[in-house]
């Protein structure tokens, strides 16, 4: 994915963009169909490292074409993207459940999957590459202003890290407290994705007409207050249901508006773009890491502390942003 972010920009800056989104769908499709059949270890992450780089392609080429077909009105279409990105986490996990259950295999559930994504393929080869505005198209023979990007790049690597990191180990963390069972916590997990899910849901709407300095500031304020109720009341088992909902409300819109940020202040090149997502996808990784290295010597309890800094740098670094592009 994270190589798919990297290489993927220069390509949407350079070359039609539609064409080269319909081969990497059709490369996702083929992955998908592949992947079950592995004979090794080895091919299989092969396989995977290929399904990667399509799917930062993906991401990359979403990002960066809804802002130059709908220029100042992309908000709510920004964020109608990233709810569906929400919809298809909450609902492959269960389709790939059902498609075991009635096939008993996990190969027809694969294909299903890799049946479903090529409609995306052939509207990509029936339709019209989009332009890039003429603002952005001059801005591909400037120099990348680095200082407002690299800030950029900061706040996705912190936002997303705090996303990832929550997502991936608020099981772990409940279980580790006795606040919830093996059972009730993978219910907990939901909670928070669906309450994503459903914030995306309702930004769309919101984002039309809200600017996003302010959605990121309401985004940390609410993501703060549900962590700080799990450093106040840690051994308080509803308290862990309220903080993972408030919490996933609160990162809902986060991707999507700095997305949108970026797009306001910056042109928004697919080279540029492709560094935001770069950002996201190293946070990723990073901050998860992070927690894991600290869990077992120090407690659970880090899991809370590490996020509630990490989104705290991550409002710091948004503001450092708005105070650099002011000057510019």
């Amino acid at each position: 994915l994270l190589l798919g972010n990297f290489l993927s920009g220069r390509q949407f800056d350079r070359a039609p963009a539609f064409p080269f989104l319909a081969m990497v769908v059709l490369v996702t499709s083929a992955m998908l169909a592949l992947i079950p059949l592995a004979p090794s270890l080895a091919l299989l992450a092969a396989l995977m490292l290929v399904m990667g780089v399509a799917a930062g392609s993906i991401d990359v080429g979403g990002n960066t074409l809804l802002g130059w077909i709908h220029g100042d009105r992309v908000g709510p279409r920004m964020n109608a993207l990233h709810f569906f990105f929400g919809v298809g986490a909450l609902l492959a996990p269960i389709f790939v459940a059902q498609a075991i259950g009635l096939t008993g295999s996990i190969t027809w559930a694969y294909w299903l999957l890799a049946l479903l994504v090529l409609p995306a393929a052939v509207l990509f080869l029936r339709l019209p590459s989009p332009a890039a505005p003429s603002r952005i198209a001059q801005a591909r023979s400037e120099r990348i202003p680095w200082l407002p990007v690299g800030l950029m790049m900061a706040a996705f690597f912190l936002f997303v890290g705090a996303e990832v990191s929550f997502g991936g180990w608020i099981y772990t963390y409940a279980v580790a407290l006795n606040l919830a069972t093996l059972t009730t916590a993978g219910y907990l997990t939901s909670v928070f994705w669906g309450a994503l899910t459903l914030g995306r849901l309702i930004s769309i709407p919101i984002s039309g007409r809200v600017r996003p300095r302010y959605l990121l500031l309401a985004d940390v304020l609410g993501g703060l207050a549900s962590l700080l109720l799990l450093l106040l009341l840690p051994g308080v088992a509803w308290v862990v249901w309220i903080a993972a909902f408030g919490f996933g409300l609160s990162m809902a819109n986060v991707y999507p508006t700095l997305v949108l940020l970026g797009g306001r202040h910056l042109h928004l090149t697919g080279k540029i773009t492709s560094m935001f997502m770069v950002g996201g996808s190293l946070g990723s990784m990073v901050t998860p890491w992070l927690i894991g290295q600290r869990f077992e010597s120090t407690g659970p309890q880090v899991t809370i502390v590490v996020l509630f800094v990490t989104l705290l740098l991550a409002g710091a670094t948004v503001a450092a942003f708005l105070v650099v592009t002011r000057r510019r």
